[in-house]
């Protein structure tokens, strides 16, 4: 396994995820379903290559479906545990080798568990993998010093950086609307950096430490 998408159980517009695993997709993805995000894949037809969850929250149709996997790997799980099903899921395509990682469906009502998958970017990165959270409005993910970002494969109108876990000193954004220079990032001062624009063709983001975020989004 080289590249995943996950399927979780929050909020999942099914016209977008479909369109996003049709242009992110090869033979070489697997498809994993995380606890309720199953119920995706039995409305839309498509078969996962691993299920990761305890389960308990599928509607009927859910656990019918689960029934019916015969070629899919199902990983079961007890419901008092120390992880959401998204890590499990996460780290089980990370002990088959996933270099990346896309989520969908990690966002929702809960900012509790949003918290807890932005955690997971930061567990992917100490585990030599991407991972990024994706909905119809937000492309999430870690990014490190040197990243170019082209203007045409934005997914989105704005580029928003972000602190996680200690300052970010040095940051650079060079090619954006709104230009930095070895500025000293604290999430206290994080309104600096939301809503920047790409104004080349090419835009530059550089910093000396730390962990940074970058969010893609559109209205």
């Amino acid at each position: 396994m080289k590249n995943a998408v996950i399927v979780s159980g929050g909020n999942i517009n099914t016209d977008f995820a479909l369109r996003f695993l049709e242009k992110n997709t090869d033979e070489n993805t697997s498809l994993i379903a995380a606890d309720r995000g199953l119920e995706f894949f039995e409305r839309t037809g498509l078969v996962p290559d691993l299920a990761v969850g305890d389960f308990d929250s599928l509607s009927e149709n859910g656990k019918k479906f689960l029934q019916t996997l015969r070629n899919t790997e199902i990983i079961k799980l007890r419901p008092e545990k120390d992880d959401s099903d998204t890590q499990s899921a996460a780290c089980a395509a990370m002990d088959r080798g996933a270099e990346k990682i896309i989520i969908l469906g990690a966002t929702g009502n809960r900012v509790d568990h949003l918290l807890a998958n932005f955690g997971l970017l930061v567990l992917g990165k100490e585990r030599g993998c991407r991972i990024i959270l994706a909905d119809p409005w937000n492309y999430i993910r870690l990014i490190e010093s040197g990243t170019v970002l082209k203007r045409w494969e934005q997914f989105g109108k704005y580029v928003s950086f972000f602190s996680i876990g200690g300052d970010v000193p040095g940051l650079t954004l060079k090619g954006f609307k709104y230009p930095l220079n070895r500025h000293y990032l604290t999430a206290s001062d994080s309104g600096l950096t939301v809503s920047n624009e790409i104004v080349e063709e090419e835009a530059v983001v550089e910093f000396e430490k730390g962990i940074l975020l970058m969010l893609m989004t559109r209205d």
